[in-house]
């Protein structure tokens, strides 16, 4: 080969490379991380959270099926689902699949875009601009999925609230409808929350700051939110390319404090839409979050997994 046709054909065969290692290994590596928050009133003992976030369920992904589901040997105290479930008109069956050994313990859900509509083929370029128009695919059958979560007794907080019992610890909980979709209506669940309860938890897909802003301002001690898919595609180094939403770059994925207050968990999520099937330095996760009291010394929040 000619020298000067070496770099070339190097650069080519490591972009198709990454391109398999993206579509082929990363994002079916699923991975369970590990956060401890200190949002608990005082002498309080630990309560565990499994959030769930952007599975993105293809009827044909029966080896994630069966990862969500083996996560019940974590015996969470409580399940979270952060929205954006599906990926098609035939996979509501899937999901509840995944998640029925789950829908035995105590849960929480909010709704987001790609519960109510399917999947496009879209350009990826679009995702670097903040104002290019949302094309929406048919509407999917999302009233079986929150009636599937609903009838095993799991809370759906999509413009809502509920007050759920813990292990003895009484949680109050507030959620938004996908600000993605300018679906949110917090005015409707809006004002302080409870005093009196132990947790004071809010719920939102796509965590936009208007709608971060107005939890803490109503002293929420955490939020659960998800969308970003962690960027999806990360350079070393550098992080996020794009998040999708308002929020910074630096905050696309993983625990963080949004104020002095009140803790925000971002998912990286557990999928990607069908028509872009790859992740680089993000592989996809769901997260087990173990709640411990404000006093108690945990340093700044590492992920483990």
């Amino acid at each position: 080969m000619r020298p000067a046709l070496a770099v070339p054909a190097a650069l080519v065969g490591a972009g198709a490379a990454t391109v398999g290692y993206a579509s082929l290994v990363e994002r079916v590596h699923w991975t369970l991380r590990r956060f401890t928050v200190p949002v608990l009133p005082a002498g309080q003992r630990p309560l565990t959270v499994l959030h769930l976030s952007d599975l993105h369920m293809t009827a044909a992904q029966t080896a994630k099926r069966d990862w969500v589901a083996a996560l019940e040997s974590l015996q969470p105290d409580l399940v979270v689902n952060t929205g954006d479930n599906l990926a098609g008109h035939d996979t509501v069956p899937i999901v509840l699949a995944a998640q029925d050994p789950l829908l035995d313990r105590p849960g929480l859900f909010c709704l987001a875009s790609n519960d109510y509509f399917a999947p496009r083929p879209k350009n990826p370029l679009k995702y670097f601009r903040t104002d290019h128009k949302r094309v929406h695919g048919d509407e999917l059958p999302w009233p079986d999925l929150r009636d599937g979560m609903v009838a095993r007794g799991w809370a759906d907080v999509t413009n809502g609230t509920a007050t759920v019992v813990v292990d003895g610890r009484t949680i109050a909980v507030r959620g938004v409808d996908d600000p993605h979709l300018q679906r949110d209506d917090y005015d409707a669940v809006a004002g302080p929350t409870d005093p009196g309860a132990d947790l004071r938890l809010g719920l939102v897909h796509s965590p936009e700051p208007r709608v971060l802003d107005r939890f803490a301002a109503d002293g929420h001690d955490l939020v659960l939110s998800g969308h970003t898919h962690g960027g999806q595609l990360r350079v070393p180094f550098y992080g996020a390319l794009v998040t999708n939403c308002g929020i910074p770059r630096d905050k696309a994925r993983w625990l963080h404090r949004w104020t002095d207050r009140t803790w925000l968990h971002v998912s990286a999520g557990l999928g990607t839409s069908p028509y872009a099937p790859y992740r680089f330095c993000c592989p996809p996760e769901a997260t087990l979050l173990t709640l411990v009291a404000r006093d108690t010394p945990v340093g700044s929040p590492q992920p483990v997994g």
